[in-house]
């Protein structure tokens, strides 16, 4: 039972999370298949994607690449291009490169690896569906063929509604068995895949790692940002550069669902052809550009956990999962992600509302009747613009929505330097404590704010220096060592680490401020983290008395020290304290009441068991610096 268990609810883990993290692309899917439908029409798509030139495949990758969606939001609009009369190749073409770039996920590449990577990826990205497109209509010259189009609908809101209409209807239609398959692709993985077996099996030494990704890949769901992500990573970690191509080219473009998709509508015999020839091409890229690329002055990792989100999240024999994965899932999903899925669940209830209650379609001819006559001359102030126009002006504002979106993503570096605060407090104060359930929560979310601070200050200067990067991938590399140290359960290593981050965001911090100017850590008295002490200091520190801390203090904390009375206790910092609010003697953040420690025959409060180090520190070297506890509330 306990091994079923296991499955279970790492089966429910991954396939929740690729849902929600794919929510919002297939949203944004939806209504991209809705405009091709009752705005552009057939005619302006097939024009749009020059259908019959030689400029129809190239076209398919440029206009795929500046569309926010991802491998399971092309499966509607793939399906519309279908029925559009679009040939196979132009399809597949536009199916491959849509997922694998986006304006987010370029500049988050551009600033995690060497552009000059990411710029020959992106080119062999451009080979691969050239190359495919180009034999696939040439095996199968007949495989476009037009549907009857759908009546026009007359202007007004009458267009907007039946957009969101053919969406609903799609999303509760064929499209969702492809994304339903697309999904129970990550759970099977999981459940192959043993707990933290793909952390060695990557290396550029290993000859097999293209191959070996590329039967992770097929099956897997990475968004593009994701695969970004994990590229960057084996950069990092001297990976397998062809097996990092494999990667972002069929695990962020392909899935089970689009491969089943294929077969639906092609056959098995074109079906196979197809897959046989992208995995074909992209092995052989894929190796061709092993040695070219791989970054000769980056000392190889021994492992990564870059692919750990593909594996088994349990090993055997954790209990109580369920609330484990409850846990997980309300702690990782993102704004961005929660609105799409609520969004994405509404439309799938209209859908299947409308297959159950208008299945003669009665709604589409409401929509197409013609308007009285009366209505049929708009008012001078409410031109009528023609379908394609809505279309055209449709698909660029989802376009600009990318644009902005990359500048509210990644903010300015002010911005994410308050993020990193926050992060690195939770993060070294639950190291501290031994708090490593919370400390590992806050470690990739610190991570991935370094990351955003890198991309956001490219975003906006367009340049990033190799110090800049280096000072960056210093935290990195001591987060990830803290994590490490952390599942070894060395306190003495982790307290040393704690010492070392502080000091690689302090570097960080200066790079990325040539006046140096940023605020560290507690921006009202600007003080930095508190440091930890060894733990042969601070037993000295703790039990013997000296200047304001007196033998009766030794006693009534319990002759012991704050790390091993507080140890796993969770800090939940408030960087905004009310007036009247009592605050921490250090950071003046506001302090719990749970951490206290006597001083001087007082009871003083802290944010964090750190700070009681630093305030042990005043009270024994300068006691005159010591205020009453009443004093240190917030004015």
């Amino acid at each position: 039972m306990a091994i079923f268990d296991t499955f279970f609810w790492g089966g429910m883990l991954r396939g929740a999370q690729c849902l929600l993290q794919a929510s919002p692309f297939i949203l944004t899917g939806l209504v991209i298949a809705g405009v091709f439908r009752r705005l552009l029409g057939q005619d302006a798509i097939r024009t749009m994607f020059g259908h019959g030139t030689r400029a129809a495949i190239p076209r398919a990758w440029a206009i795929g690449m500046v569309l926010p969606i991802c491998s399971l939001g092309v499966i509607p609009v793939a399906r519309e291009m279908r029925r559009a009369g679009l040939s196979g190749g132009t399809i597949l073409a536009f199916a491959l490169a849509a997922p694998l770039f986006n304006p987010l996920s370029l500049l988050y590449g551009l600033t995690l690896s060497e552009p000059i990577t990411i710029l020959a990826f992106g080119l062999c990205t451009l080979l691969v569906v050239t190359v495919v497109g180009l034999i696939w209509d040439r095996l199968f010259p007949d495989s476009g063929t037009a549907e009857t189009p759908p009546q026009p609908v007359p202007r007004g809101l009458r267009r907007m509604l039946a957009v969101a209409v053919v969406g609903a209807r799609e999303i509760a239609g064929p499209s969702l068995l492809f994304i339903v398959v697309g999904v129970m692709g990550v759970v099977v993985l999981s459940c192959v895949l043993p707990h933290n077996s793909l952390q060695s099996t990557m290396s550029h030494q290993n000859p097999w790692a293209p191959l070996l990704m590329a039967a992770i890949a097929v099956p897997a769901y990475a968004t593009p940002m994701m695969a970004m992500s994990q590229l960057g990573s084996m950069f990092q970690h001297g990976n397998s550069v062809g097996a990092a191509f494999t990667l972002l080219t069929l695990g962020a473009g392909t899935n089970l669902g689009l491969v089943l998709w294929m077969q639906r509508s092609y056959g098995w015999k074109k079906a196979a052809a197809w897959l046989g020839l992208l995995l074909s091409i992209v092995l052989l890229l894929s190796y061709g550009v092993e040695r070219p690329l791989y970054p000769s002055e980056i000392e190889p990792a021994d492992h990564t956990h870059a692919f750990d989100i593909y594996c088994r999240p349990f090993p055997f024999g954790m209990t109580g999962l369920g609330q484990v994965v409850w846990n997980k899932l309300r702690q990782d999903t993102q704004v961005h992600e929660l609105y799409g899925a609520l969004f994405l669940g509404a439309a799938l209830l209209v859908g299947v509302a409308l297959r159950l209650l208008d299945r003669r379609i009665r709604i589409e001819d409401w929509l197409e009747r013609p308007l009285p006559a009366a209505a049929a001359t708009p008012a001078w102030y409410n031109k009528s613009l023609s379908a394609s126009t809505l279309g055209i002006a449709a698909l660029l504002v989802l376009i600009g929505v990318s644009v902005v979106g990359c500048y509210t993503y990644y903010p300015q570096a002010s911005e994410a330097f308050e993020q990193i605060s926050n992060a690195q407090t939770e993060t070294l104060a639950a190291a501290l404590s031994g708090d490593r359930k919370h400390a590992e929560h806050w470690i990739p979310i610190y991570a991935d704010w370094v990351r955003k601070l890198q991309v956001g200050f490219y975003l906006r200067t367009w340049h990033l220096s190799d110090y800049q990067r280096s000072t960056a991938k210093a935290v990195e590399d001591q987060l990830e060592l803290l994590e490490h140290e952390l599942a070894n359960d060395d306190q003495d290593a982790v307290h040393g680490l704690v010492a070392e981050i502080s000091r690689a965001e302090r570097r960080m911090r200066a790079s990325f401020s040539s006046k140096e100017r940023f605020r560290f850590a507690f921006e009202a008295e600007n003080t930095p983290m508190p440091q930890t002490v060894t733990a042969d200091a601070a037993r000295d520190l703790y039990l013997t008395p000296k200047g304001l801390y007196t033998a009766a203090d030794v006693a009534a904390n319990g002759s012991i020290t704050a790390a091993e009375k507080y140890r796993g206790f969770h800090s939940a910092h408030d960087f905004k304290p009310k007036p009247g609010d009592p605050i921490c003697p250090i950071t003046l953040t506001k302090a719990n009441a749970q951490c206290t420690w006597i001083v001087g025959g007082k009871t003083y409060r802290f944010c964090c068991p750190p700070c009681i180090d630093e305030f042990m520190k005043l009270a024994r070297e300068s006691p005159e610096k010591i205020k009453s506890p009443e004093e240190y509330i917030k004015r």
